[in-house]
């Protein structure tokens, strides 16, 4: 299967990698491990938006369309850098960012955000406000969980960040 179904593409220099298929503890400490690489773009991505529409005086709708988009470019952008100075070129890394990745940071953003439109207050905090840094932390604690099982399930199917982290143990 290619890029378009998520698994791993056939490449002549890959080896089998251990973290292919994991299970029992090993798929647990990987998507640990990816979905705490997709909570630190997400979290990169929303407090720099909520920060920048915080001061630009942005709408919650507006707010929340920047975070997002920024979250979405801060968590592909976490993936790619890697395999980007590994040797692959941009057109091999987009498909693996976004087959990795999308999934994870949709969950992540949707629980993200609705999370924060539920809380009273949050989104009209202001950025010295508790509020807006304490519901911003509840906020990614309940995404993160929310990405972890996503995240397991992708992985022990081959697909998700198995496929980055295939390509981590090959170069």
């Amino acid at each position: 299967m290619g890029y378009i179904g998520l698994a791993m593409p056939a490449r002549a220099d890959h080896h089998p990698a251990p973290t292919q298929t994991p299970s029992g503890r090993a798929l647990n400490r990987l998507a640990l491990s990816a979905t705490l690489h997709c909570l630190t773009g997400c979290a990169i991505g929303e407090v720099l938006g909520l920060v920048l529409s915080t001061a630009f005086g942005f709408g919650n709708a507006l707010s929340i369309v920047v975070s997002i988009v920024l979250a979405f470019f801060f968590g592909y952008a976490l993936t790619s850098l890697p395999l980007l100075r590994s040797g692959l070129s941009l057109r091999e890394t987009a498909p693996l960012a976004l087959a990795s990745d999308t999934l994870s940071i949709t969950t992540m953003e949707l629980l993200d955000s609705l999370t924060v439109l539920l809380i009273p207050g949050a989104m009209a905090a202001g950025l010295g406000d508790g509020l807006f840094w304490g519901s911003l932390a509840g906020a990614l604690f309940i995404a993160f969980w929310a990405a972890y099982p996503v995240n397991r399930w992708l992985i022990a199917r081959g697909k998700g960040h198995a496929v980055v982290h295939a390509h981590h143990a090959a170069g």
